[in-house]
């Protein structure tokens, strides 16, 4: 892993800050209807994007998670207005608009979706790093899912064939306490996710989820085992989101009190107040960050606003067709 340096620390802020600024802005025109049906948003999870992002090799390897995904893609390379086009129902969108918030893909970019089944991309996660493996590849797939994912049967069916052929996977449970609406603790006789992995002789530990410094170190140690041939890895980033768990939760189950107090160690304020300790930067220098992130969002907005909607042609053009389909049997 490369040296987290004063460069990286800045990049950290301002990456950091414009995903959540991204989310904001999603969440404001979701209100103006310009975003219809679900919107899961990844306010306060930050540090487990930057500090998977730091450790992986963006040249090859992959990822994969569920459907808070919007922010992921951008962190691998994808126009961050295409991603915010595709959540408008837009044709320049990541995928002409068809995909829609919960299904963000890029072939290019190794970023293999935003899946709505939850615990659906764990077996396709593990699937992806077998094909690397088949095919000789060091490359290493980052399979990335929630709390209430982790109770799926398709984790444990997973994790065993995972185990058993020796797979270049690194498995990420981002718990962010309350899955849907339900807290870990009401979901089963333990807190610690993480030693679900034990059970299959996993190498597993839980993480620091909101400090991307502790998350790059973990997932390092977990991409460079896998990368030499020790297998599979599960990581359990202990984080916090802070909005509801779509545009729709009442968050009837959590206080006010208790959001405030996980605001205290915001990831992105924790590296903000390093920059400023360190003097890798100055208040000024931090303004102009700021600015330059609100001025991509807006880029981002405007460019959404102004992309038109695909014609319908295009959703019969994706739907596959066979006329003479051998398993389809005509009344006589």
């Amino acid at each position: 892993m490369q040296k987290i340096t004063k460069e990286v620390y800045l990049k950290w802020y301002e990456d950091m800050l414009f995903w959540r600024k991204f989310e904001d802005k999603l969440a404001a025109v979701y209100i103006q209807q310009k975003v219809r049906g679900f919107l899961h948003l990844y306010n306060g999870q930050e540090a487990v994007l930057a500090g998977a992002l730091h450790a992986m090799d963006l040249t090859k390897d992959k990822m994969i998670t569920a459907y808070r995904n919007h922010v992921q893609p951008i962190g691998m390379g994808v126009d961050p207005r295409r991603v915010m086009a595709e959540l408008y129902g837009k044709a320049t969108g990541t995928s002409q608009g068809l995909g829609g918030s919960m299904h963000i893909f890029s072939k290019e970019h190794r970023f293999y979706g935003g899946h709505g089944i939850v615990g659906g991309q764990i077996p396709l996660g593990a699937g992806i790093a077998f094909g690397d493996k088949y095919h000789g590849s060091d490359a290493v797939t980052l399979c990335c899912f929630g709390d209430g994912a982790a109770r799926q049967g398709s984790l444990h069916e997973t994790f065993n064939l995972a185990m058993l052929w020796n797979l270049p996977v690194v498995f990420v449970c981002e718990n962010n306490g309350y899955a849907m609406g339900t807290s870990v603790e009401r979901t089963a006789n333990h807190d610690d996710i993480w030693k679900l992995g034990l059970g299959y002789e996993m190498p597993s530990a839980p993480v620091d989820g909101m400090n991307p410094v502790k998350v790059a170190e973990a997932f390092d140690e977990a991409i460079q085992r896998a990368r030499k041939g020790g297998g599979p890895t599960f990581l359990e980033l202990k984080t916090y989101r802070y909005r509801g768990h779509s545009m729709s939760d009442a968050q009837h189950y959590r206080t006010k009190a208790e959001v405030e107090e996980y605001k205290k160690i915001d990831p992105i304020t924790q590296v903000k107040d390093v920059i400023l300790k360190e003097e890798y930067a100055t208040e000024e220098e931090i303004k102009a960050i700021d600015k330059r992130v609100k001025d991509r969002v807006a880029e981002c907005e405007k460019f959404a606003d102004e992309s038109p909607f695909p014609e319908k042609n295009v959703m019969y053009d994706v739907v596959y067709e066979q006329e003479d389909y051998p398993f389809i049997q005509h009344k006589i």
